[in-house]
C-alpha cells in the first residue's frame, strides 16, 4: 500500500493567509500488546502540532516544495490507548512567501496505520474549524525571513483536543498535486526544560528573564493571573531590556491570559535566544518561563588535543553549528533561520570534523533540498525553500563546491546523480552569459550580486544595478568549475568546460590584476581585498612568485579585511602558498575568536557583534564556525 492511499487532503472554510486549522477524529485501536505498531504518517503546508489522547506527540514539518512534498513518519507507541483515541491537529498555513517558505494551497493530509490496517485516514469526515484560541489572520510577522508571530487567546480554550470543542464542521477536501517523499533525517528532539532566571521585576507586570546562554527551543511558562502579555526575545539587553524592535522587526509574541492558572507552549515557531521580556497589563504571578531546547540529534566527535584558549574556540563554534540545525542549516536561530547555500557549506565542511560520522546524511538532506528549488533564470534561489523572487548569484557557485566536499569526505558519489541536473543547469547558466571570456554581474532588482560583508563585495539589494565586472564572481566561477572537474573525474564524466575555463583564467587576471601593485582589485582603483586576492591564488591566477607576494600582504594584514565567514578563503589561499603560514591562520582565528567564547559561548554574524547591521547583527551565526575546520587540521 502506498503512502496516504486512502487519504485525501483536507482544510477550513479559510484560506487567508497566517490561518491556523485544527482537525480532530476519533478512531478505535484494539490489538495486543496495545497498538505498539501504530504509526501516523503525516504531512501539511505550513507547520502542526499533533496530540494523541490530549498529549503532546510532534511537531516540525520539513521545509519542502509541493514536487517534493516530505511526510513525518511518527511512532505512537506510547500514546495510544485500547478502545477509542482522541487524534487532535493543529496546523499553521502560513500562505505567504519568505525565505522560509513556499506558498501553496492550505492543506493537511495524514493517515494512523496499524501494519497494513488503516486506523484513521483524512478525508471530509474529519471535524474541523478556525482555531479559537491562536488568532487568525493577523500576519505579523517577526522579520522578513522567519515570517509571522502568533497571538494566542488562552480565555477561548476548550477541550477540542478530546472531541469537545464547538462549531467543528466537516472538512473541506482540497486539490494539491504532491509529490511524497519520507522525511530523509531525524525528527528534531526536545531536550529538558530550560527554565530562565527573573533578573528585574517590576511591579510583576514586567519581567526579564535570563536562561544563562542562548537555547534554541520552544516557549513555555506558567503564570497566573488574566492580563494581556506581550512576550519578546533576544540574545543580548539594551539598558536592561531585550532589543524587541530592530528596524522593522519585532521579536515578541502576544498571550491573553485568562483568569487562574495558565500553563502554556507553543510547539511550532522556535525561539533562538538568552533573554526573555515579558510585558503584563496587569500584576501577574509568573511561576515558570524559559524554553524546551528542540535540536538535530548529533554526537560531538572527539576534538583535537588543543590548550585551553582554543578548546574554548572550538566550544564555542560547536555549540553554534548545533544551535544552527533545525530540520536543515540555518543562518541564524535568532533572526532568520534560512538555509543559505554559502552558509551552510561552512556549516558541513565544519560538521564533517565536529560530529561523529561526519553528519554526512544531515549534509546530503539539505544539498538534496536546495537542489529541488526552481527558478526561470537558472540560478538558484536566496534560500531553500522560498517563495521571494531573490537570488544572490554567486552562492550558486558555493553549491557546486559544498557538493564536491561532500562527496570528497563522504564518498558517496550517489548524490552527483541525484543533483547534476542542477548542477548542469547553473553552469551552462553561467557559460552561457560569459562576454568575451569573462562574467558580467547579473542584472534586475531579484539579482543581488553579494559576496561578502566588507566594503567593494556587499552589492546592491533590490536595486536595479547595471551590469558590470567585478574580480570575485569571476573568480568564484573558476573555482567551481575546478570543483565540479573535480568531481568529473571521480564519477567518471567528461568534463566540458576547459576551454571556457581557460579563457575565463585568462581574461580574468588581464581585466583585474595590477602588475604595478602585483595584486588584485575588485572592480576599481585602491579596491585591493583580502577577497579578491585570496580568489585569484585559489582560482589559480597568479604565478608562484606572485602568490608569494599576495601572500605576504595577506598575512600582514595589508589588504582590505573580509568578514569572519569569508576568511576560510584567505586562510585557504595563505596555506596552499606555504605551510609556514599555519601559525599565522592560528594567531589570526585566536585573536578574533577568543572574545566571542569568553563573552557568550557562541560565534557571531561578524565580529561587530549585535551592533552590526544597525544592532541586526547576531551572536550564534553558523557561517563563522571555520575554527573547528583549522583547529582540526592544523593542530594534528
Amino acid at each position: 500500500m502506498s503512502v496516504f492511499e486512502n487519504s485525501k487532503f483536507i482544510w477550513i472554510n479559510d484560506t487567508n493567509i497566517d490561518t491556523y486549522g485544527e482537525f480532530y477524529a476519533a478512531f478505535i485501536a484494539n490489538s495486543s500488546p496495545i497498538c505498539s505498531s501504530v504509526i501516523c504518517r503525516l504531512s501539511v503546508d505550513g507547520d502542526y502540532t499533533l496530540f494523541i489522547n490530549g498529549k503532546y506527540v510532534a511537531s516540525n514539518q520539513y521545509g519542502d516544495f509541493e514536487h517534493y512534498k516530505i511526510y513525518d513518519e511518527i511512532d505512537l507507541n506510547g500514546y495510544i490507548q485500547n478502545g477509542e483515541n482522541h487524534f487532535a491537529l493543529l496546523v499553521h498555513h502560513f500562505g505567504k512567501d519568505s525565505q522560509r517558505y513556499k506558498r501553496y494551497q492550505a492543506g493537511a493530509i495524514f493517515e494512523v496505520c496499524s501494519g497494513d490496517t488503516v486506523l484513521l485516514a483524512s478525508n471530509e469526515n474529519i471535524l474541523a474549524r478556525k482555531s479559537k484560541t491562536y488568532i487568525s489572520g493577523i500576519g505579523r510577522e517577526i522579520s522578513s525571513q522567519l515570517g509571522f508571530s502568533y497571538t494566542y487567546d488562552a480565555k477561548n480554550e476548550d477541550m477540542w483536543l478530546f472531541g469537545k470543542g464547538t462549531d467543528f464542521e466537516k472538512a473541506l477536501p482540497v486539490s494539491k498535486n504532491c509529490v511524497f517523499y519520507k522525511r530523509p533525517i531525524k525528527k528534531l528532539e526536545l531536550g529538558n526544560k530550560a527554565y530562565g532566571k527573573v533578573i528585574s521585576n517590576e511591579n510583576n507586570t514586567h519581567f526579564v528573564i535570563d536562561l544563562g546562554k542562548e537555547i534554541t527551543g520552544l516557549l513555555f511558562f506558567k503564570i497566573q493571573g488574566k492580563a494581556y502579555l506581550n512576550i519578546a526575545y533576544g540574545e543580548s539587553l539594551t539598558d536592561g531590556r531585550v532589543r524587541k524592535i530592530i528596524g522593522n522587526r519585532n521579536f515578541s509574541i502576544d498571550y491573553f491570559s485568562k483568569d487562574g492558572t495558565n500553563n502554556f507552549t507553543h510547539y511550532m515557531l522556535r525561539f533562538a535566544c538568552r533573554y526573555l521580556e515579558i510585558n503584563a497589563t496587569s500584576p501577574i504571578i509568573l511561576n515558570k518561563c524559559g524554553l524546551i531546547p528542540q535540536y538535530y540529534p548529533t554526537v560531538r566527535a572527539a576534538i583535537p588535543s588543543l590548550c585551553e584558549a582554543d578548546r574554548k574556540i572550538y566550544d564555542s563554534c560547536v555549540n553554534t553549528l548545533e544551535l544552527c540545525m533545525m530540520e536543515h542549516y540555518v543562518d541564524c536561530p535568532w533572526r532568520e533561520q534560512c538555509l543559505y547555500a554559502f552558509d551552510s557549506r561552512n556549516q558541513m565542511l565544519c560538521g564533517y570534523y565536529a560530529f561523529e560520522g561526519g553528519n554526512f546524511k544531515y549534509a546530503r538532506s539539505s544539498l538534496l533540498l536546495m537542489s529541488k528549488d526552481k527558478r526561470s533564470d537558472g540560478l538558484m534561489s536566496i534560500c531553500y525553500p522560498c517563495g521571494a523572487d531573490l537570488t544572490i548569484p554567486s552562492f550558486s557557485l558555493h553549491y557546486i563546491t559544498s557538493v564536491k566536499e561532500y562527496i570528497k569526505y563522504s564518498k558517496d558519489v550517489s548524490l552527483f546523480y541525484e543533483v547534476e541536473s542542477k548542477i548542469d543547469e547553473i553552469l551552462s547558466t553561467f557559460i552561457s552569459n560569459l562576454e568575451d571570456g569573462l562574467m558580467p554581474t547579473f542584472e534586475g532588482i531579484n539579482h543581488w550580486n553579494f559576496y561578502d560583508w566588507s566594503p567593494y563585495s556587499e552589492g546592491a539589494l533590490f536595486k536595479n544595478v547595471a551590469k558590470e565586472y567585478d574580480c570575485l564572481l569571476n573568480c568564484f566561477l573558476i573555482i567551481a568549475l575546478k570543483n565540479y572537474k573535480e568531481i568529473c573525474s571521480i564519477v567518471n564524466k567528461a568534463f566540458e568546460y576547459e576551454k571556457e575555463l581557460a579563457k575565463l583564467k585568462e581574461a580574468t587576471k588581464n581585466k583585474f590584476f595590477d602588475e604595478d601593485k602585483g595584486l588584485f582589485f575588485v572592480k576599481e582603483e585602491n579596491s585591493y581585498t583580502e577577497l579578491a586576492n585570496s580568489l585569484g591564488i585559489l582560482a589559480d591566477l597568479c604565478t608562484q612568485d606572485e602568490a608569494k607576494a599576495i601572500a605576504s600582504k595577506l598575512a600582514g594584514g595589508e589588504l582590505i579585511s573580509c568578514s569572519l565567514s569569508f576568511k576560510c578563503f584567505k586562510y585557504d589561499a595563505l596555506l596552499s602558498v606555504s605551510n609556514s603560514y599555519k601559525n599565522t591562520v592560528l594567531e589570526e582565528i585566536r585573536a578574533t575568536y577568543l572574545k566571542m567564547a569568553e563573552r557568550t559561548n557562541t560565534v557571531w554574524e561578524t565580529d561587530e557583534g549585535e551592533s552590526a547591521f544597525d544592532n541586526a547583527g547576531s551572536l550564534c551565526h553558523g557561517w563563522s564556525a571555520i575554527p573547528v575546520f583549522y583547529l582540526n587540521t592544523l593542530t594534528e
